[in-house]
Protein backbone atom coordinates (compact mmCIF):
# COMPACT_ATOMS: atom_id res chain seq x y z
CA UNK A 1 0.00 0.00 0.00
CA UNK A 2 2.97 2.36 0.40
CA UNK A 3 3.22 2.53 -3.38
CA UNK A 4 0.25 2.40 -5.70
CA UNK A 5 -0.56 3.37 -9.32
CA UNK A 6 -2.18 6.65 -10.36
CA UNK A 7 -3.36 7.59 -13.85
CA UNK A 8 -1.89 10.54 -15.77
CA UNK A 9 -2.39 11.86 -19.26
CA UNK A 10 1.20 12.26 -20.43
CA UNK A 11 0.50 13.22 -24.05
CA UNK A 12 -2.64 13.62 -26.18
CA UNK A 13 -4.39 10.26 -26.32
CA UNK A 14 -1.98 8.59 -23.90
CA UNK A 15 -2.87 7.41 -20.38
CA UNK A 16 -0.02 6.12 -18.23
CA UNK A 17 0.09 4.87 -14.65
CA UNK A 18 2.82 6.18 -12.37
CA UNK A 19 3.61 4.85 -8.93
CA UNK A 20 2.78 7.17 -6.07
CA UNK A 21 4.02 6.89 -2.49
CA UNK A 22 1.33 7.22 0.14
CA UNK A 23 1.88 10.56 1.91
CA UNK A 24 1.64 10.74 5.70
CA UNK A 25 -1.81 11.83 6.88
CA UNK A 26 -2.09 15.38 8.22
CA UNK A 27 -4.05 15.87 11.43
CA UNK A 28 -7.40 16.36 9.67
CA UNK A 29 -6.84 14.00 6.73
CA UNK A 30 -8.68 10.80 5.92
CA UNK A 31 -7.41 7.97 3.75
CA UNK A 32 -9.99 6.67 1.29
CA UNK A 33 -9.99 3.33 -0.48
CA UNK A 34 -11.34 4.42 -3.84
CA UNK A 35 -14.28 2.32 -5.01
CA UNK A 36 -15.43 4.26 -8.08
CA UNK A 37 -14.21 7.20 -10.15
CA UNK A 38 -16.09 8.72 -13.06
CA UNK A 39 -14.67 10.35 -16.19
CA UNK A 40 -15.47 14.06 -16.45
CA UNK A 41 -15.65 16.32 -19.48
CA UNK A 42 -12.54 18.06 -18.17
CA UNK A 43 -10.73 14.71 -18.21
CA UNK A 44 -11.68 14.35 -21.87
CA UNK A 45 -10.23 17.79 -22.66
CA UNK A 46 -7.01 16.68 -20.94
CA UNK A 47 -6.99 13.37 -22.82
CA UNK A 48 -7.27 15.28 -26.11
CA UNK A 49 -4.52 17.67 -25.01
CA UNK A 50 -6.90 20.62 -25.43
CA UNK A 51 -7.73 21.64 -21.87
CA UNK A 52 -7.54 25.47 -21.95
CA UNK A 53 -6.50 25.76 -18.30
CA UNK A 54 -4.13 22.82 -17.82
CA UNK A 55 -1.08 21.45 -19.55
CA UNK A 56 0.26 17.92 -19.84
CA UNK A 57 1.37 15.77 -18.13
CA UNK A 58 -1.51 15.92 -15.65
CA UNK A 59 -3.17 13.58 -13.19
CA UNK A 60 -6.78 12.82 -14.11
CA UNK A 61 -9.96 11.98 -12.25
CA UNK A 62 -11.82 14.00 -9.63
CA UNK A 63 -15.28 12.42 -9.47
CA UNK A 64 -14.46 10.01 -6.64
CA UNK A 65 -16.20 7.87 -4.05
CA UNK A 66 -14.87 5.30 -1.64
CA UNK A 67 -14.56 3.96 1.89
CA UNK A 68 -12.63 5.71 4.67
CA UNK A 69 -9.98 3.31 5.98
CA UNK A 70 -7.71 5.51 8.12
CA UNK A 71 -7.98 8.78 10.06
CA UNK A 72 -5.60 11.57 10.97
CA UNK A 73 -5.28 12.20 14.75
CA UNK A 74 -7.57 15.27 14.79
CA UNK A 75 -10.41 13.91 12.61
CA UNK A 76 -13.72 14.24 14.45
CA UNK A 77 -16.53 14.24 11.88
CA UNK A 78 -15.69 11.12 9.86
CA UNK A 79 -15.23 7.51 10.99
CA UNK A 80 -13.44 4.50 9.56
CA UNK A 81 -15.92 2.61 7.40
CA UNK A 82 -17.83 5.70 6.26
CA UNK A 83 -18.88 5.64 2.61
CA UNK A 84 -18.02 9.02 1.12
CA UNK A 85 -17.85 11.17 -1.99
CA UNK A 86 -14.99 13.63 -2.41
CA UNK A 87 -15.25 17.35 -3.04
CA UNK A 88 -11.89 17.73 -4.80
CA UNK A 89 -11.34 21.46 -4.33
CA UNK A 90 -8.27 22.97 -2.63
CA UNK A 91 -8.69 26.48 -1.19
CA UNK A 92 -6.61 28.71 1.07
CA UNK A 93 -9.40 29.58 3.57
CA UNK A 94 -7.73 32.96 4.16
CA UNK A 95 -8.36 35.16 1.13
CA UNK A 96 -11.14 37.74 0.70
CA UNK A 97 -13.48 35.26 -0.99
CA UNK A 98 -12.84 32.33 1.34
CA UNK A 99 -13.55 34.50 4.37
CA UNK A 100 -16.89 35.43 2.79
CA UNK A 101 -17.73 31.74 2.36
CA UNK A 102 -17.33 31.97 -1.43
CA UNK A 103 -14.58 29.40 -1.57
CA UNK A 104 -15.20 28.57 -5.24
CA UNK A 105 -13.77 32.01 -6.00
CA UNK A 106 -10.67 31.52 -3.83
CA UNK A 107 -7.74 33.56 -5.12
CA UNK A 108 -5.50 30.52 -4.69
CA UNK A 109 -7.94 27.83 -5.78
CA UNK A 110 -6.71 24.47 -6.94
CA UNK A 111 -8.04 20.97 -7.44
CA UNK A 112 -6.69 17.65 -6.30
CA UNK A 113 -5.89 16.47 -9.83
CA UNK A 114 -4.00 19.67 -10.71
CA UNK A 115 -1.96 19.23 -7.52
CA UNK A 116 -0.88 15.75 -8.54
CA UNK A 117 -3.57 13.55 -6.97
CA UNK A 118 -5.94 12.12 -9.52
CA UNK A 119 -8.94 9.92 -8.84
CA UNK A 120 -8.08 6.91 -11.00
CA UNK A 121 -6.05 5.25 -8.27
CA UNK A 122 -6.68 2.85 -5.38
CA UNK A 123 -6.12 5.39 -2.57
CA UNK A 124 -7.00 9.04 -2.07
CA UNK A 125 -6.01 11.40 0.77
CA UNK A 126 -8.11 14.45 1.59
CA UNK A 127 -9.14 16.61 4.54
CA UNK A 128 -12.27 15.45 6.36
CA UNK A 129 -13.82 18.84 5.48
CA UNK A 130 -14.00 17.81 1.84
CA UNK A 131 -15.75 14.45 2.11
CA UNK A 132 -19.50 13.89 2.18
CA UNK A 133 -21.07 10.77 3.66
CA UNK A 134 -23.23 8.72 1.33
CA UNK A 135 -26.47 7.06 2.46
CA UNK A 136 -26.52 3.29 2.12
CA UNK A 137 -28.92 3.32 -0.81
CA UNK A 138 -26.44 5.24 -3.01
CA UNK A 139 -23.90 2.89 -4.60
CA UNK A 140 -20.26 3.87 -4.92
CA UNK A 141 -20.75 4.16 -8.69
CA UNK A 142 -23.60 6.60 -8.14
CA UNK A 143 -21.65 8.39 -5.41
CA UNK A 144 -18.91 9.21 -7.90
CA UNK A 145 -21.50 11.28 -9.77
CA UNK A 146 -22.19 13.57 -6.83
CA UNK A 147 -19.44 15.92 -8.01
CA UNK A 148 -20.93 16.65 -11.46
CA UNK A 149 -24.38 16.90 -9.87
CA UNK A 150 -22.99 19.60 -7.55
CA UNK A 151 -21.71 21.47 -10.63
CA UNK A 152 -25.25 21.41 -12.05
CA UNK A 153 -26.80 22.46 -8.74
CA UNK A 154 -24.46 25.45 -8.55
CA UNK A 155 -25.39 26.51 -12.09
CA UNK A 156 -29.11 26.26 -11.34
CA UNK A 157 -28.67 28.35 -8.21
CA UNK A 158 -26.78 30.95 -10.28
CA UNK A 159 -29.71 31.05 -12.69
CA UNK A 160 -32.15 32.04 -9.92
CA UNK A 161 -34.94 29.96 -11.41
CA UNK A 162 -38.40 30.87 -10.23
CA UNK A 163 -41.44 28.56 -10.31
CA UNK A 164 -42.85 28.38 -13.82
CA UNK A 165 -39.74 29.62 -15.60
CA UNK A 166 -39.13 28.02 -18.98
CA UNK A 167 -35.57 26.78 -19.47
CA UNK A 168 -33.37 25.50 -22.30
CA UNK A 169 -30.32 23.30 -21.81
CA UNK A 170 -27.79 23.08 -24.62
CA UNK A 171 -25.88 19.84 -24.21
CA UNK A 172 -27.29 16.55 -22.89
CA UNK A 173 -24.06 15.07 -21.61
CA UNK A 174 -23.58 14.29 -17.93
CA UNK A 175 -23.83 17.91 -16.77
CA UNK A 176 -26.77 18.61 -19.07
CA UNK A 177 -28.73 15.63 -17.77
CA UNK A 178 -28.08 16.68 -14.19
CA UNK A 179 -29.09 20.24 -15.11
CA UNK A 180 -32.37 18.88 -16.43
CA UNK A 181 -33.18 17.25 -13.11
CA UNK A 182 -31.97 20.15 -10.97
CA UNK A 183 -33.93 22.66 -13.05
CA UNK A 184 -37.09 20.61 -12.64
CA UNK A 185 -36.44 20.28 -8.90
CA UNK A 186 -36.18 24.09 -8.71
CA UNK A 187 -39.78 24.38 -9.94
CA UNK A 188 -39.30 25.27 -13.59
CA UNK A 189 -42.06 25.02 -16.15
CA UNK A 190 -41.23 23.44 -19.50
CA UNK A 191 -37.62 22.44 -20.15
CA UNK A 192 -36.05 22.12 -23.59
CA UNK A 193 -32.87 20.05 -23.90
CA UNK A 194 -30.75 20.12 -27.04
CA UNK A 195 -28.11 17.72 -28.34
CA UNK A 196 -26.86 16.03 -31.51
CA UNK A 197 -26.88 12.48 -30.14
CA UNK A 198 -30.19 10.65 -30.04
CA UNK A 199 -29.26 8.30 -27.20
CA UNK A 200 -28.61 11.27 -24.92
CA UNK A 201 -31.99 12.75 -25.81
CA UNK A 202 -33.66 9.42 -25.06
CA UNK A 203 -32.07 9.45 -21.62
CA UNK A 204 -33.35 13.01 -21.16
CA UNK A 205 -36.86 11.85 -22.05
CA UNK A 206 -36.64 9.05 -19.48
CA UNK A 207 -35.69 11.70 -16.90
CA UNK A 208 -38.78 13.78 -17.59
CA UNK A 209 -37.88 16.11 -20.44
CA UNK A 210 -40.90 16.90 -22.59
CA UNK A 211 -39.01 18.75 -25.35
CA UNK A 212 -35.87 17.00 -26.62
CA UNK A 213 -34.44 18.74 -29.68
CA UNK A 214 -31.93 17.16 -32.05
CA UNK A 215 -29.94 20.09 -33.42
CA UNK A 216 -28.87 17.98 -36.41
CA UNK A 217 -32.49 17.72 -37.50
CA UNK A 218 -34.03 21.08 -36.61
CA UNK A 219 -33.11 24.60 -35.57
CA UNK A 220 -33.47 24.56 -31.78
CA UNK A 221 -33.87 28.33 -31.49
CA UNK A 222 -36.74 28.36 -34.00
CA UNK A 223 -38.42 25.45 -32.21
CA UNK A 224 -38.07 27.11 -28.80
CA UNK A 225 -39.65 30.33 -30.02
CA UNK A 226 -42.43 28.39 -31.71
CA UNK A 227 -43.25 26.51 -28.50
CA UNK A 228 -43.12 29.68 -26.37
CA UNK A 229 -45.41 31.85 -28.52
CA UNK A 230 -42.46 33.86 -29.81
CA UNK A 231 -41.17 34.80 -26.35
CA UNK A 232 -38.22 32.48 -25.75
CA UNK A 233 -37.12 30.91 -22.46
CA UNK A 234 -36.49 32.64 -19.16
CA UNK A 235 -33.26 30.76 -18.50
CA UNK A 236 -30.78 28.89 -20.66
CA UNK A 237 -27.68 26.83 -19.92
CA UNK A 238 -24.66 26.31 -22.18
CA UNK A 239 -23.10 22.96 -21.22
CA UNK A 240 -21.08 22.12 -24.33
CA UNK A 241 -18.34 24.69 -24.82
CA UNK A 242 -18.88 25.50 -28.49
CA UNK A 243 -19.43 28.80 -30.28
CA UNK A 244 -22.64 27.54 -31.93
CA UNK A 245 -24.29 26.42 -28.70
CA UNK A 246 -23.24 29.62 -26.93
CA UNK A 247 -24.92 31.64 -29.65
CA UNK A 248 -28.04 29.49 -29.54
CA UNK A 249 -28.30 29.60 -25.76
CA UNK A 250 -28.31 33.40 -25.87
CA UNK A 251 -30.56 33.65 -28.92
CA UNK A 252 -33.20 31.41 -27.34
CA UNK A 253 -33.67 33.73 -24.35
CA UNK A 254 -36.73 35.77 -23.64
CA UNK A 255 -36.10 39.50 -23.25
CA UNK A 256 -34.59 40.02 -19.82
CA UNK A 257 -33.53 36.36 -19.65
CA UNK A 258 -30.39 34.84 -18.16
CA UNK A 259 -27.96 32.40 -19.74
CA UNK A 260 -25.64 30.44 -17.43
CA UNK A 261 -22.35 29.41 -18.97
CA UNK A 262 -20.86 26.09 -17.78
CA UNK A 263 -19.15 24.61 -20.85
CA UNK A 264 -15.37 24.72 -21.18
CA UNK A 265 -14.20 26.23 -24.48
CA UNK A 266 -11.08 24.72 -26.03
CA UNK A 267 -10.50 27.82 -28.22
CA UNK A 268 -12.00 30.66 -26.16
CA UNK A 269 -10.34 33.48 -28.13
CA UNK A 270 -11.88 32.33 -31.40
CA UNK A 271 -15.52 32.55 -30.28
CA UNK A 272 -17.75 34.94 -32.23
CA UNK A 273 -20.80 36.13 -30.31
CA UNK A 274 -23.73 38.44 -31.28
CA UNK A 275 -23.02 40.96 -28.51
CA UNK A 276 -25.83 43.31 -29.53
CA UNK A 277 -28.24 40.83 -27.95
CA UNK A 278 -27.20 42.23 -24.56
CA UNK A 279 -28.71 45.60 -25.44
CA UNK A 280 -31.47 44.50 -27.81
CA UNK A 281 -33.00 42.03 -25.34
CA UNK A 282 -31.38 43.15 -22.08
CA UNK A 283 -30.17 39.62 -21.45
CA UNK A 284 -27.45 38.49 -19.05
CA UNK A 285 -24.78 35.84 -19.28
CA UNK A 286 -23.51 34.48 -15.99
CA UNK A 287 -20.54 32.22 -15.47
CA UNK A 288 -20.82 29.23 -13.14
CA UNK A 289 -17.65 27.86 -11.57
CA UNK A 290 -17.62 24.53 -9.81
CA UNK A 291 -19.51 24.42 -6.54
CA UNK A 292 -19.78 26.18 -3.22
CA UNK A 293 -21.92 24.54 -0.52
CA UNK A 294 -23.60 22.64 -3.35
CA UNK A 295 -22.65 19.05 -2.47
CA UNK A 296 -25.01 19.27 0.49
CA UNK A 297 -27.90 20.39 -1.74
CA UNK A 298 -27.04 17.72 -4.31
CA UNK A 299 -27.21 15.01 -1.66
CA UNK A 300 -30.62 16.21 -0.48
CA UNK A 301 -31.96 16.14 -4.05
CA UNK A 302 -30.85 12.52 -4.36
CA UNK A 303 -32.21 11.56 -0.95
CA UNK A 304 -35.57 13.13 -1.81
CA UNK A 305 -35.77 11.29 -5.12
CA UNK A 306 -35.70 14.50 -7.16
CA UNK A 307 -32.47 13.50 -8.92
CA UNK A 308 -31.61 10.05 -10.21
CA UNK A 309 -27.96 9.12 -10.64
CA UNK A 310 -28.03 5.56 -11.96
CA UNK A 311 -29.70 6.26 -15.35
CA UNK A 312 -26.69 8.32 -16.38
CA UNK A 313 -24.22 5.45 -15.97
CA UNK A 314 -23.86 3.77 -19.36
CA UNK A 315 -20.56 1.93 -18.88
CA UNK A 316 -18.63 0.48 -15.93
CA UNK A 317 -15.05 -0.68 -16.48
CA UNK A 318 -12.08 -1.77 -14.33
CA UNK A 319 -9.10 0.51 -13.76
CA UNK A 320 -6.90 -1.34 -16.26
CA UNK A 321 -9.38 -0.43 -19.02
CA UNK A 322 -9.14 3.33 -18.43
CA UNK A 323 -7.67 4.03 -21.89
CA UNK A 324 -10.52 2.07 -23.46
CA UNK A 325 -12.99 4.09 -21.40
CA UNK A 326 -11.78 7.30 -23.05
CA UNK A 327 -12.06 5.68 -26.48
CA UNK A 328 -15.66 4.74 -25.67
CA UNK A 329 -16.50 8.30 -24.66
CA UNK A 330 -14.99 9.73 -27.86
CA UNK A 331 -16.89 7.29 -30.09
CA UNK A 332 -20.48 8.48 -30.75
CA UNK A 333 -21.43 4.94 -31.76
CA UNK A 334 -20.79 3.70 -28.23
CA UNK A 335 -23.82 5.66 -26.94
CA UNK A 336 -21.98 6.58 -23.76
CA UNK A 337 -23.29 8.90 -21.07
CA UNK A 338 -21.21 8.60 -17.89
CA UNK A 339 -18.41 6.05 -17.79
CA UNK A 340 -17.45 4.90 -14.30
CA UNK A 341 -14.22 3.16 -13.40
CA UNK A 342 -14.63 0.55 -10.66
CA UNK A 343 -11.83 -0.30 -8.27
Amino acid sequence: MNEYPMAFVTAPGRVEFKNRTLPPLKDDDVLIKVKASSICGGDIHLYKGKHPLASLPMAIGHEVSGEVIELGPAVSKIAVGDRVAVEPVIVCRRCYFCLRGEYHLCQNIGYQYSSGQGGFTPYFVVSEDWVHCLPDFISYEEGALLEPLAVAVHAVRKAQIEPGHYAAIFGAGGIGLFLLQAVKAAGSGEVFIVDLLEHRLKTATSLGARFTLNAAQEDPVERIFKETQGLGVDRSFEAVGLEKTLQQSAQSLKKGGICVLIGLFEDPLKVIFPVNLFVQREIQIRGSRGYCWDFQVALELVKNGQVKLKPLISHQLPLQDLSRAFEILLDPKSQANKVVIQL
